[in-house]
């Protein structure tokens, strides 16, 4: 998969790009990351990229030339047309971002994200450049450079290979619409806290029935949002139930 960043801050990614998973990715042809310089993209010769927003306010406005000719210029190299490459502009007011868009957009072939910056980016971009818009969450960030780090992140442990075992990504958080049950490894017994006896049974049924309802009960009582959408079984219902689900009787 290729994935073309757009930025004012291309090195904030070096770091990033370098280590643990996305490292690996990278160096195994899995993924590709190409980071291109906003700046270098200006009309005038001291590379400006932003101005102050027509009937005045704070802050400043990503200009549109830069943004339409840095999309423009990678199409043209490609040969591709205007459809074929999905343009994600980063924002507050996008989409949020979830773990089934990150399956989704694992997907494609290839995507661009564009890090906003300022108070956004002239509208004219939103409507006739970007495909999409996305968000992180319900907060503000300086710029959009930590939010792609993060897609980038959670689309490339989607792509197959890129994790040492599918199971990493099946059995996670989100991944089946609710949170992750909780992990233990050695000592069993540690400054007198013990492993819970059924992880030490070797009985793998139970350790899956286990295993399934403290997902269920940490969604309850961290998440009780996510069980609206997730996929349950009527045994499921009737141990939320049990546990004061209200949920599970509608």
């Amino acid at each position: 998969m290729r994935i073309d960043v757009v930025t004012l801050f291309p090195g904030m990614f070096e770091g990033p790009l370098a280590a643990g998973v996305l490292g690996r990715g990278l160096a195994r042809g899995l993924l590709e990351v190409r980071l291109h310089d906003l700046r270098q993209f200006a009309t005038d010769r001291h590379g400006t990229v932003d101005d102050y927003p027509y009937g005045g306010g704070a802050g400043m406005v990503l200009k549109p030339e830069p943004l339409f000719a840095v999309v423009e210029q990678i199409l043209a190299q490609d040969g591709s047309d205007p459809g074929d490459l999905p343009v994600i502009l980063l924002t507050p007011q996008g989409a949020p971002f979830t773990q089934s868009m990150a399956i989704e957009l694992a997907l494609l072939p290839r995507m661009m994200l564009v890090c906003g910056r300022y108070e956004g980016v002239d509208e004219r971009v939103r409507e006739h450049l970007v495909t999409r818009e996305v968000s992180v969450g319900d907060y503000v960030l300086t710029g959009g450079e930590l939010a792609a780090m993060v897609i980038v992140d959670a689309v490339a442990r989607c792509l197959p290979g890129v994790l040492g075992s599918t199971d990493s990504t099946t059995e996670e958080s989100f991944a089946a619409g609710v949170l992750e049950y909780p992990h233990y490894t050695r000592p069993a017994v540690f400054r007198g806290w013990e492993v819970p006896e059924v992880l030490l049974s070797g009985n793998h049924g139970l350790v899956a029935r286990w295993r399934r309802e403290q997902s269920l009960l940490r969604t309850l009582e961290r998440r009780p949002d996510l069980l609206v959408r997730a996929t349950l079984t009527p045994s499921d219902r009737a141990f939320l139930a049990a546990h004061g689900w209200r949920g599970a009787l509608e």
